[in-house]
């Protein structure tokens, strides 16, 4: 099977709040938006030389609004499945976040404000439910569906034969992207010890690009000095009481 090939698709800005489309034997979409998002990322496919109707799979990371907002309307659009992890059902099935968001730093705790991340989305049904690490050789792309845990209970990432990572919210650019390049917490984490667990445990595995939800792609170098900080970080939190996970 050929090497996939990662095309980002803005949804928001020119990387604030990103989908990608995974090209191979057959195409995937990774991530679906805001909700009203899917009819943007639809050209944005057919942009990319691709038939709507071949796209084989869709895969959400996590249930956020921001990244599953669309997924019933990019299910209909290209009558492919949708793909979710079995731990953020609740959200999919509902259309509703998880609340409240807990953040991770001044800018989590702003934009916990914004009545956009509060709306519901419409509801659906993953017809893929994913529980462990899944092949997607099925579905005409060689890669595998990596359960990632910690951003939400359900979060994945896709990490391609080629080594390219497509990490949804495990890390992100600095300023939902606006500073390229540079490693930073998502605004928000359900559990920032166990993220940082499956962010380490994807870099064990040598990717050679992390492409995420928001911001340009990070190399892994740098993400791993990133981590080596986070993780002091998180431990000095701990230390004083002030580390705060969702229990549920």
């Amino acid at each position: 099977m050929s090497s996939t090939q990662v095309v980002p698709i803005p949804v928001m800005g020119r990387h604030n709040i990103n989908a990608y489309l995974l090209l191979g034997r057959r195409p995937v979409i990774v991530d679906a938006g805001t909700p009203g998002s899917g009819r943007k990322i639809l050209d944005q496919v057919t942009a990319s030389g691709v038939d709507p109707a071949d796209v084989s799979l869709i895969v959400i990371t996590h249930g956020h609004i921001d990244h599953f907002g669309s997924a019933a309307e990019l299910h209909r659009l290209t009558g492919a499945p949708v793909a979710g992890h079995v731990a953020d059902l609740g959200p999919y099935r509902s259309g509703r976040v998880r609340e409240p968001y807990l953040p991770t730093g001044p800018m989590g705790r702003l934009m916990a404000r914004n009545k956009k991340l509060h709306v519901p989305a419409e509801p659906f049904e993953p017809a893929v439910l994913i529980r462990g690490e899944t092949s997607l050789e099925d579905f005409g792309l060689a890669a595998r569906i990596m359960p990632t845990p910690g951003h939400t209970a359900g979060s994945v990432s896709v990490l391609t034969d080629a080594g390219d990572l497509v990490a949804g919210d495990l890390i992100a650019g600095s300023f939902m992207g606006l500073i390229p390049g540079k490693p930073a917490n998502p605004p928000f984490h359900d559990d920032p010890r166990q993220n940082l667990a499956s962010l380490r445990r994807m870099l064990a595995l040598d990717p050679t690009a992390l492409h995420v939800g928001h911001g340009t792609p990070l190399d892994p170098d740098r993400v791993r000095q990133w981590a080596d900080r986070e993780h002091d970080r998180l431990a000095r939190l701990d230390a004083v009481g002030r580390l705060t996970t969702r229990n549920e």
